[in-house]
């Protein structure tokens, strides 16, 4: 998907703590992804790290001095506010969040919370017996109750010596957190199984048969859905990907261990993404030791592995079943009858090998096959960007599936037709 955080305005709020100097690393992120960010600094953080090395990087002077210079309003805290997108305060000390939690606004950054209405994003880092102080855990509800975002600390060696909660959050993690703050929540509600990458199957304990899939459309699709409010488990063969912050991620190496993964958490789903290319057959034995080139046959015999995506359509009992095809030839005639053969809702299909599309690429380009006989095809974009619309798409399906009058509405530029 395009970047949430694109052309976006933010206001970075960096409070006095030890990790202040991980909000200039936020501040490269946001740039980095097209933002524009301001920031406002608390006397206490300038003791940390200084006001200069934020103007440089964000382009804008930073705001310090509540009756200081002004350089655009005498009402700056109302024009930041009216213009901001999203807030991060990065670190939140024990003293911001209780001022936040109590109203009080003797500085730039807490007159400027009371007047925001856009997101906010508080991410506490302190000791660990000043976080799980009574008065500061309350004012901590205090704010969600008020409907700010808190992301909580995590847990390990602080600076002080001590070992506990109370680290900042890495901070891609807190880029992430405000990418969702962005996105519509329209997968609320929603229990999202996607499967992603390849699966290996051992010849002997050096050789497998696999295929090449990097797992970075899985990866995708489950990233976005956890941006729009999903509660989202990914289930993802080998692949050096990290695993999206924010969603629950299961490893297997195995078709067979892919299978029984799948079918351990089928019940708990209501949408399952199956974009996972896992292999179709496997060695009928695999050997306990390397087998030497000497040894080896011109043979090797194989049998199939356990179709997943059968199994799924077989008890799909009102989920929402997404199957993705990679095929050579005869693109149209293969995803339809998978379509039907799998009681899938909707096959994304693509050829591999062509320019910018298919195993390990950054970009796509497929054609959406659906149940009721549409087809639709999609411009070669990047992958994020396609799991965006591929969740429009789930979406819409999920309102004709409900009983809902919804047609599809289908993104330019695209081409329809009937399969």
């Amino acid at each position: 998907m395009p970047d949430p955080l694109k052309d976006k305005q933010i206001a970075l709020g960096v409070c006095g703590g030890i990790a202040a100097y991980k909000a200039v690393d936020l501040l490269r992120i946001l740039i980095s992804s097209g933002a524009r960010v301001r920031v406002i600094m608390t006397k206490s953080a300038q003791a940390f790290v200084g006001p200069l090395t934020f103007e440089a990087l964000s382009g804008h002077p930073v705001w310090t001095d509540m009756f200081g210079h002004q350089e655009d309003t005498p009402f700056r805290h109302i024009a930041w506010a009216e213009e901001a997108d999203a807030v991060a305060i990065v670190p939140a000390t024990a003293n911001i969040i209780g001022k936040m939690a109590h109203g009080i606004a003797d500085d730039p950054l807490t007159t400027f919370v009371l007047t925001v209405r856009a997101p906010v994003l508080v991410c506490p880092s302190m000791n660990v017996h000043m976080y799980e102080n009574r008065v500061v855990q309350d004012n901590i509800k205090r704010l969600e109750q008020a409907g700010i975002k808190v992301l909580r600390p995590e847990t390990g060696p602080l600076a002080c010596g001590h070992e506990g909660p109370g680290r900042l959050p890495d901070i891609e993690a807190i880029a992430e957190k405000l990418c969702s703050l962005l996105c519509p929540q329209d997968l609320a509600g929603e229990r999202i199984l996607v499967t992603a990458g390849s699966t290996q199957e051992p010849v002997d304990p050096v050789r497998f048969v696999s295929n090449p899939s990097s797992g970075k459309m899985g990866h995708a699709i489950a990233r976005v859905a956890m941006r729009r409010g999903g509660e989202v488990v990914l289930i993802s063969g080998p692949t050096v990907l990290p695993g999206p912050d924010g969603v629950r991620i299961i490893r297997v190496k195995t078709a067979e261990e892919m299978f029984n993964a799948v079918m351990d958490h089928m019940e708990q789903t209501t949408i399952i993404v199956k974009a996972a290319a896992v292999s179709d057959w496997r060695p009928t034995s695999i050997s306990e030791h390397k087998i030497k080139k000497e040894e080896m046959t011109q043979a090797l015999h194989l049998e199939q592995t356990p179709d997943i995506l059968k199994r799924l359509g077989e008890n799909k009992r009102g989920r929402i079943l997404v199957g993705f095809a990679a095929e050579t030839q005869d693109l149209q005639e293969n995803a339809c009858a998978k379509l039907t053969a799998k009681n899938l809702d909707l096959v994304v299909a693509n050829l591999i090998g062509e320019a910018g599309s298919g195993f390990g690429s950054d970009t796509n380009q497929v054609s959406l096959f659906y149940r009721d006989g549409r087809t639709e095809t999609l411009p070669l974009m990047d992958k994020g960007e396609l799991a965006d619309i591929l969740w429009d798409r789930v979406l819409e399906i999920k309102k004709i599936v409900t009983g809902d009058r919804v047609s599809l509405s289908l993104t330019e530029p695209t081409e329809t037709q009937s399969s």
